[in-house]
């Protein structure tokens, strides 16, 4: 007999259980599950050999090409303290140097949420969930794409607290373009604090503006909380090739000083900011990584950082970028085996696609980045959710849809389980030839958790899903949108200190002029 003539004999055995079960697995929840901890191998492309000669090959980039410190002469100044050879802009470390910066940074570090439950660890085995970053524009199937708007932040913060599968409420979810430039962070840092509990991250976008990120930290933790454990991871980008601005470095002085975390990452697109070769660009990588970890230990031994890699591949004809690549997978890879021979957390990897609507290409090219991810053992993943067309756009459909696939890299890493449960021997005993395992008791003691199911793409039959109205998954994701806002609830937060932090807020934007740009 096939499976298909079994079905409805299977179902019917069931009784009234099922609609328990449909209305468990319909619940809207605000439960997040725990950062993933790995129980499978990270994916190694390069042998000893290759690792050895970037290394050495980076050592030489520093010591007798340099990096460039822009506007920034107190940087200078510790450089030259340290150590290395200093030229106008230019600094040159000398071979093993940066290394041994480098190993005051912790190997793994806690990330504090103001719902302890939520607490992340980053670094070793685990992997730390966090949705898209920056873009100015956003899109959902009702209103196409448009600039940002504050309002579209707030939703977006909201759909992070709801997604079960995102560890991380993220920085700058969008831009929302309606309030001035100098002025958003603190809307946005207002938003991460009071419409979610889980971590989030702070403002780099002027130095000033990670000291008020700090600032409204204190508000919501405590002053001396924050001094003593990390409360914020911020994003502090390299200007590949080798250059790093005053703008971010005075940012990365702010955490590292208050004892908050900064991801270290170049911006990487392929034959543009750094070679088309996979050795060579993985050469600049590690070069730019060491002198910017290494530098966050001058300001402060000790300062947790994560070493960070965006790496894209471009198109040779047109100039845009490209996602979802073999070349950026290798990078990734590489890049993944120097962050653990350097001792340090790993930023890299996300739901990166270059498609401008939430569609079949934005499948493929967002599923290969995910799970490469989660093979070159990243520990922080930003972008995982929502990012469509290069990074342009944060998208409300795409943004439920990837987050709902995370929960199966959350399920992939848990390995293979080989106890008695996992052998299921007394299953194939009990069935015996011929028989099937709908009804065996191993099958019911296990039933509710053994697949991952995913919560919004569609399984049923063609009759029931036609006669529903034929809805395709962007469909689909447009009504889950609206469900999880229609459900969602603001956890709770002590009055006093949500109208300190409205209060701080308001004063700050009252004594700043309006700058657009």
């Amino acid at each position: 007999m096939s499976e298909t003539a079994t079905e409805p004999r299977a179902r019917r055995g069931r009784g009234g259980g099922g609609a328990a079960r449909r209305a468990a697995r319909t619940a809207v929840s605000t439960e997040t599950a725990k950062f993933i901890e790995r129980n499978v191998p990270n994916y190694e492309v390069l042998d000893e050999a290759a690792l050895q000669m970037i290394e050495a090959n980076a050592d030489r980039v520093l010591a007798e090409i340099g990096v460039n410190f822009v506007d920034n002469p107190e940087a200078l100044e510790l450089w030259r303290a340290a150590g290395a050879t200093v030229e106008g802009e230019r600094v040159r470390i000398p071979a093993g140097l940066a290394r041994d910066l480098c190993k005051t940074a912790p190997s793994k570090f806690t990330q504090v949420a103001r719902n302890p439950e939520r607490n992340v660890e980053i670094g070793g085995k685990s992997l730390v969930l966090a949705p898209v970053y920056g873009p100015p524009f956003v899109r959902d199937a009702a209103g196409g794409r448009r600039y940002a708007t504050m309002a579209d932040f707030e939703k977006f913060v909201k759909l992070g607290y709801m997604s079960p599968w995102l560890h991380h409420s993220g920085g700058t979810v969008c831009e929302p373009t309606d309030v001035p430039v100098n002025k958003r962070h603190l809307d946005m840092l207002l938003a991460h604090m009071v419409y979610s509990d889980k971590p989030f991250m702070g403002s780099v976008t002027e130095p000033s503006r990670a000291q008020d990120s700090v600032e409204m930290c204190e508000i919501l933790f405590g002053k001396d909380f924050v001094q003593e454990n990390t409360v914020m991871t911020s994003l502090i980008n390299i200007n590949s090739p080798l250059t790093f601005d005053s703008i971010m470095m005075g940012a990365l002085e702010v955490y590292a000083k208050n004892n908050q975390a900064s991801i270290i990452s170049p911006f990487i697109v392929g034959g543009a900011m750094a070679p088309v070769s996979i050795a060579g660009t993985l050469t600049q990588v590690l070069a730019e990584v060491l002198a910017g970890v290494a530098y966050s230990q001058l300001i402060r031994p000790g300062a947790p950082v994560i070493m960070g890699t965006f790496v894209t591949s471009i198109d040779m004809n047109s100039g845009a970028p490209t996602f979802g690549t073999p070349e950026a997978s290798h990078i990734t890879y590489g890049a993944g085996q120097l962050a653990r021979r350097l001792g340090l957390p790993y930023r890299s990897a996300g739901g990166f696609c270059g498609s401008k609507l939430p569609d079949a290409q934005a499948g493929y090219e967002s599923a290969n980045s995910l799970q490469m991810g989660l093979l070159a053992g990243v520990n922080f993943m930003l972008h995982a959710c929502g990012w469509l067309e290069g990074g342009l756009v944060a998208s409300f459909e795409k943004f439920v849809m990837d987050a709902d696939q995370l929960g199966t890299l959350h399920h992939f890493a848990k390995g293979v389980a080989t106890d008695e449960n996992g052998q299921a021997m007394d299953a194939i005993a009990e069935v015996g030839p011929g028989g099937h395992y709908l009804g065996c008791a191993h099958t019911q003691s296990n039933f509710k958790d053994a697949f991952w199911r995913s919560n919004l793409l569609d399984y049923k039959p063609f009759e029931t899903w036609d006669e529903e109205g034929a809805r395709d998954t962007q469909a689909l994701a447009t009504a889950k949108v609206q469900t999880l806002l229609d459900n969602y609830q603001q956890p709770m937060l002590d009055p006093a200190i949500e109208s300190a932090l409205r209060a701080y807020v308001a004063e700050k934007k009252a004594t700043l002029p309006d700058e657009i740009g």
